[in-house]
C-alpha cells in the first residue's frame, strides 16, 4: 500500500468518527446490501433495467427479453423478490413482476449514468 493514501495518525475528528457510528446503528445497512447484491447479478440487473422500461412484466416476457428459460428467470425473479427489489401478482396462470417501489429505478438510474453508458431512458 502507498504511504501517499493512508493515515499517519489514529483519529482526525473523534466527534465525527462518534456520530457516524451512531448512526450507523440505526440503518439498515445489512438490509441495503443485501438488496444491492441480489441486483449485482448480470442477470437479475437485466431483470430490473426491464422492469424499469416498463410498469409490469410477465414471467415469460421477462425470459424473451433477456434470453434465459422462464424457470431461470423465476428463480432470479424469487430472489428479487425476498429482497423487494420487485414485486408480484398472480392473474390465473400468470405471474406479473414489477419493480417494488420508485427508489428501485431511481438506483438503477444512478448506476448506469454512473458507468457513463450514455443516454439512458428509463
Amino acid at each position: 500500500m502507498n504511504k501517499k493514501d493512508t493515515c499517519e495518525i489514529y483519529c482526525y475528528d473523534e466527534e465525527k468518527v462518534n456520530r457516524i457510528q451512531g448512526d450507523l446503528q440505526t440503518v439498515d445497512i445489512s438490509g441495503v446490501s443485501q438488496m444491492l447484491k441480489a441486483i449485482a447479478d448480470e442477470n437479475r440487473a437485466k431483470i430490473t433495467y426491464a422492469l424499469c422500461q416498463d410498469e409490469e412484466l410477465c414471467v415469460c416476457d421477462i425470459a424473451n427479453i433477456i434470453g434465459i428459460t422462464v424457470a431461470n428467470a423465476s428463480q432470479h425473479l424469487r430472489k428479487l423478490h425476498k429482497q423487494r427489489v420487485v414485486k408480484y401478482r398472480r392473474k390465473g396462470k400468470l405471474a406479473f413482476y414489477s419493480l417494488d417501489g420508485e427508489h428501485i429505478k431511481e438506483i438503477m438510474t444512478i448506476a448506469l449514468t454512473q458507468r457513463n453508458v450514455g443516454e439512458v431512458n428509463i
